[in-house]
């Protein structure tokens, strides 16, 4: 009996073996702290080529990619959703914005007016929108997005979802949109005049001024239309009110997900539009 079970035993150990030989190399695990974070990254950098992605593209974006301690942290200090409507109008949408607004309205009639007659998206929401993400494209953000996507991926807090952002960001470089260094942006790696997130950029983006790239940090016909286009493809309902319990009201949720900043957008727009 002794020697059955021994067999047994060693039967199934060889086994064991022999399907742990047959799996695939564990990837890096996420971390929070810097000390892992370089063999995560060269395992995703054969995860990106596995996934299509060219060897150069991965060079230029993510050759010199480090660690960053700063994007952490102000990814752990996050209030600005927190405040009123009134608060948060006084720091994202104050009078001198609306007044800007209306003169932007203005100058930028005819591009508007054509992106509206396009998508159906009123002019003063992809203005509003235009405003609070970056002053009207005054302050896009100038951090590398591959650092901070790349950092965000590593830590465990929401590892899945930028590791998708990073590998749609080298999509974006990779089909000739952008030149990795030309990526700057936002902490949290969005991306142009109204702060794109990595993978709305490869899905939404839309050639708007015709030169064949979709330039959603320098072309403002690329960005508005763009924004426009994501809208749209959300469910807008051309001409329908976009204030709350009015049709599109929704629609702003698929932009923001926080009810102070849709709230806003709506009152910021609906200012702009009298």
């Amino acid at each position: 009996m002794t020697r059955i079970l021994a067999r047994a035993a060693l039967l199934a150990a060889t086994l064991l073996t022999g399907s742990l030989a047959a799996l695939p190399a564990q990837a890096a695990s996420c971390g929070n702290s810097a000390s892992g974070f370089d063999a995560w990254l060269e395992d995703f950098k054969a995860q990106a080529q596995r996934a299509g992605i060219s060897r150069s593209t991965i060079n230029s974006a993510l050759g010199n990619v480090s660690y960053d301690r700063k994007v952490i942290s102000l990814d752990r200090n996050q209030h600005s959703f927190k405040l009123s409507l009134d608060d948060f109008m006084a720091r994202r949408a104050p009078p001198s914005y609306i007044r800007k607004g209306k003169q932007v309205i203005q100058q930028n009639g005819r591009l508007l007016d054509s992106i509206e007659r396009r998508y159906g998206v009123q002019k003063e929401i992809l203005v509003a929108i235009w405003g609070m993400e970056t002053g009207f494209g005054g302050n896009s953000g100038n951090m590398n997005v591959f650092k901070s996507l790349a950092t965000l991926s590593y830590d465990c807090r929401r590892s899945d979802f930028f590791t998708e952002e990073l590998m749609a960001a080298l999509q974006i470089v990779d089909r000739g949109d952008m030149q990795a260094s030309q990526m700057r942006g936002a902490w949290a790696g969005e991306i142009g005049q109204t702060q794109f997130l990595a993978k709305n950029y490869v899905r939404f983006a839309v050639d708007g001024d015709g030169d064949g790239r979709r330039d959603l940090i320098r072309s403002r016909a690329d960005v508005l239309a763009s924004t426009a286009n994501f809208l749209a493809q959300k469910g807008w309902r051309p001409g329908a009110g976009y204030n709350p319990g009015q049709p599109n009201f929704s629609v702003l949720q698929e932009w923001n997900r926080a009810t102070v900043y849709q709230q806003a957008l709506a009152l910021f727009a609906s200012k702009m539009a009298n």
